[in-house]
């Protein structure tokens, strides 16, 4: 799994379909293992991205949760103060 790609679900506000898709890229990026594609991929590469990006959304849309959503800053915050305490050695 990549790590630059984090949860989606379940924030106030919720992911915009720009975020759903900055992380298909990145999903496709690190199983293709192209960076950019050349032009004789880049259809094949975009297309991935695309059909990853709407299953995504789909997916995003149809799960259900008691939980209240997890607030953007808050989560950010507490993902810094993992990393400090993680690579401070």
């Amino acid at each position: 799994m990549c790590r630059n790609i984090k949860p989606l679900y379940n924030f106030d506000p919720p992911v915009s379909t720009e975020e759903v898709r900055a992380a298909a890229v990145q999903y496709v990026r690190k199983i293709s293992g192209f960076n950019r594609p050349s032009k004789t991929n880049e259809s094949a590469f975009l297309a991935a991205v695309d059909a990853i990006t709407t299953a995504s959304v789909e997916l995003l849309n149809a799960l259900e949760t008691n939980a209240s959503p997890k607030d953007r800053a808050t989560e950010t915050a507490r993902l810094k103060a993992r990393s400090v305490r993680r690579f401070s050695e």
